[in-house]
């Protein structure tokens, strides 16, 4: 009975910053993402690289983050205790949990032609936990009765299962938009093109849809789509797409990898 209760009381009250209303409170995504990151670093599934080992990696790759962070559009910035992993393996992708813990693949920062690219992708990924994608997304996919159950510690082997999918959460067609949308508007107050996320799909489409990226990410709208849209969305807040002077930087990045 009480948590029947307790599933109304969320319901009832746990309305976002932008007006939508999501299952969750606030609280309950951030200690989501503490639960799967400490999930993530126990299961051995993840080649979680060490910071302690790649501090020079570690140390761009926060710049990155941190620049989309401070751009002053991140609705949650305070609210979530914002972390970022890199994965030590040649995938063309990065997940993100609820809560602002952050996951990218050498792979994918190996395959990118620029900094600008990657800083698209990062706002991409920054906007599904900050729009609260991530927790929509496995509501839909576990069920509210499943995941409060993961939230009080009742289902461990939960726990594992949601861990180990996140590289290949499914999110609606409306959330990828919305992601692709709100980097745009992240990376307007940023150093870098506004319109970065397109780069990686251009680089797709020009390469045949390289058979390393993930289905859902190549197919889930897509890259023709995102490409115009992500440029439509540009010109509509008249932010620059010129991409920024970084090259330098990003090929010592680069560089620092495994």
């Amino acid at each position: 009975m009480k948590r029947s209760i307790f599933i109304v009381l969320i319901f009832l009250f746990s309305c976002d910053k932008d007006g939508s209303l999501n299952f969750f409170s606030l609280e309950q995504d951030r200690q989501f993402g503490e639960q799967v990151k400490q999930e993530i670093a126990a299961s051995g599934e993840y080649n979680i690289m060490s910071r302690s080992a790649y501090p020079e990696a570690y140390r761009n790759i926060d710049r990155i983050t941190n620049s989309i962070l401070n751009s002053g559009n991140v609705q949650h910035r305070d609210d979530f205790n914002w972390e970022v992993f890199l994965i030590d393996d040649d995938v063309l992708n990065a997940f993100a949990t609820p809560g602002g813990k952050l996951y990218v693949y050498t792979g994918l920062i190996k395959y990118l032609d620029s900094e600008d690219h990657l800083a698209g992708v990062m706002g991409h990924e920054i906007a599904h936990s900050d729009r609260r994608h991530s927790t929509d997304a496995l509501t839909r996919q576990f069920g509210v009765q499943l995941l409060l159950e993961v939230l009080l510690g009742e289902n461990q082997q939960l726990l594992k299962d949601i861990a180990g999918s996140l590289a290949s959460l499914q999110y609606s067609r409306r959330n990828e938009s919305e992601a692709d949308a709100t980097s745009v508007e992240y990376l307007g107050n940023s150093i870098y093109s506004c319109a970065g996320a397109a780069g990686f799909f251009e680089k797709l489409i020009n390469e045949g849809n390289n058979p390393g990226i993930p289905e859902f990410l190549s197919t889930h709208p897509s890259p023709d789509n995102r490409v115009e849209d992500i440029f439509d969305k540009a010109s509509e807040e008249g932010c620059n797409t010129e991409e920024s002077n970084t090259d330098a930087q990003y090929q010592a990045f680069k560089n620092s990898l495994p």
